[in-house]
């Protein structure tokens, strides 16, 4: 049918798909995550115009003759309802999954279009799939999802064996075995596609998941009415691509890449292939792909460009090389080491920092501090626990990729703990009747410190006018003894609480004494 062919579009989403392969680390260029966001347009504008165009008029004509021959395409709709109904369910699903990306993030009324230079950072994905011991709920529920799409796809052509390559394709898109690294390692699948990544880069990855159901959907389609193998039979039909090791590059860096067809076996063999007006040696073209290098040069994003050549019916047929992109982007020169809550840090408590090096995965940077002691507690996030005296150094040390390293050192202030506020329930200036002073809390507080720190106090003198004054051990309401001599205040007496001595949990530092409180008699 004419429905079965695919559009330049279409094409194009399966080149897109597999230069998008590599993705970079927490903080990239605003070029780079715009390029992803734009590479996530296209993917979305693609699996729409599938959907409602490619695939429907698949699925409609193959309704049209299971009506007209019910005995030879009545099991083969009943297939393809099922198929649509699970396809419909899974891509929804993973739309879902999309929002983990997307969440906190706003699109633009104007533009209608999501801020992808904001979105550098994938907590919402790192903090919600994952957990120190690996998975979390969400994260197994997802696996599970993969599974069982990929299991009751396969129920519904399992008992046909001219499926079985179908079934084998169905896997090999949706497999989530763990991933062996550029180290050999294996790591899990999400981890390995998803953690520590920038969430612009997470939601295209996503979008073209989708792709790959739409994709399946339509070749599940094209089976069922019997036009597999004049598909196959055809070069026409095939889509050349290039596949780079990685989507983004320093500026000098080795760039390596593979030039294949978008189906390809042994026998899929070209004349002739040439890649951005160089030919390609044919000693270097095997089983229908060529492999290739050149060297990454001129900052931005670039363009492969070229042909495959091959001879069919004795006829030359020329496949173009279309819409295969790479970035090029600096080598970082620096580390970048910032104080989340101030420019200063406090001795004794734990400051939040982040440390980060463009263009290197956090795993590969690491750092040490001159004094107290720096824990990490997370993707580019550190504890810095000053241990006092007047500023601290942090070092922080990233790996590239070609082995070369960067360091970087940052000085900060070390401030000793303000001075915290007495409080007579609550307030550092309160008023009221003397039955209100002897059931008030006396406390402390930190009158505008970012820090929440627990205070707890252990002594404070009381002055009574007229009276004389009192030393009181811990906080709380006052004791009888005191409670006694506020009975014989009269309204317009002032009682002061001076001289108090207050804790912090889990600090060791001392801490300033407490400035003094004030209760007037009403």
């Amino acid at each position: 049918m004419a429905g079965g062919k695919q559009t330049p579009r279409q094409k194009m989403i399966n080149l897109m798909y597999l230069v998008f392969i590599a993705m970079m680390a927490l903080n990239m260029s605003k070029e780079v995550l715009t390029a992803f966001g734009l590479m996530n347009e296209k993917f979305e504008e693609a699996n729409k115009v599938m959907a409602e165009g490619t695939n429907r008029v698949l699925f409609d004509g193959l309704q049209i003759k299971a009506q007209d021959e019910p005995e030879k395409y009545g099991k083969a709709f009943e297939r393809a309802e099922k198929v649509q109904a699970l396809s419909n369910e899974f891509y929804g699903y993973l739309e879902s999954l999309k929002k983990d990306a997307t969440k906190g993030f706003e699109v633009d009324p104007e533009t209608n279009k999501l801020p992808f230079e904001q979105m550098d950072k994938g907590q919402n994905i790192d903090y919600g799939w994952f957990e120190k011991a690996g998975l979390s709920a969400k994260g197994k529920e997802i696996i599970a999802r993969f599974a069982k799409y990929r299991n009751d796809f396969k129920a519904i052509v399992a008992d046909d064996a001219k499926f079985q390559i179908f079934q084998q394709n169905i896997d090999k898109k949706f497999n989530t075995n763990p991933v062996k690294n550029k180290d050999n390692q294996e790591i899990e699948y999400l981890d390995y596609h998803f953690k520590g990544y920038p969430a612009v880069s997470s939601l295209a990855y996503l979008s073209s998941l989708q792709n790959d159901v739409r994709t399946l959907e339509n070749e599940a389609y094209n089976l069922f009415l019997g036009n597999s193998l004049k598909q196959a039979a055809s070069m026409k039909n095939y889509q050349a691509m290039v596949i780079p090791d990685k989507a983004v590059y320093y500026q000098g860096e080795a760039i390596k890449y593979k030039v294949v067809l978008g189906r390809y076996d042994n026998s899929t063999v070209p004349t002739s292939v040439v890649v951005n007006g160089v030919t390609i040696p044919k000693d270097r073209i095997k089983a229908g792909q060529v492999e290739g290098s050149s060297v990454a040069s001129g900052l931005g994003e670039h363009k492969f460009t070229g042909k495959f050549t091959f001879m069919e019916e004795g006829k030359p047929v020329v496949v173009d090389i279309l819409n295969s992109n790479y970035v090029v982007v600096s080598r970082p020169s620096s580390a970048t080491i910032s104080a989340d809550k101030m420019n200063v840090v406090y001795a004794g408590l734990d400051n939040p920092i982040s440390i980060t090096v463009e263009g290197i995965t956090s795993d590969k940077v690491s750092a040490q501090t001159s004094s107290g002691t720096l824990k990490k507690v997370g993707n580019g996030k550190y504890m810095l626990t000053p241990s006092g005296g007047r500023e601290v150094v942090i070092t922080a040390t990233g790996t590239m990729p070609d082995g070369k390293a960067i360091t970087s050192k940052q000085k900060f202030r070390v401030k000793p703990i303000p001075r915290p506020q007495a409080t007579i329930r609550g307030v550092a200036d309160a008023k009221g009747s003397a039955n209100n002073l002897k059931i008030s809390d006396i406390g402390a507080m930190m009158e505008d410190f970012d820090f929440d720190v627990k205070l707890r106090v252990t002594e404070y003198v009381i002055f009574f006018p007229g009276m004389g004054s009192e030393r009181v051990s811990g906080g709380g309401k006052m004791p009888a003894s005191a409670q006694s001599k506020v009975d014989r205040l009269k309204p317009g007496d002032k009682v002061t609480i001076t001289s108090m001595k207050v804790k912090i949990d889990g600090v060791n530092l001392p801490i300033k004494e407490a400035s003094a409180a004030t209760f007037t008699l009403q």
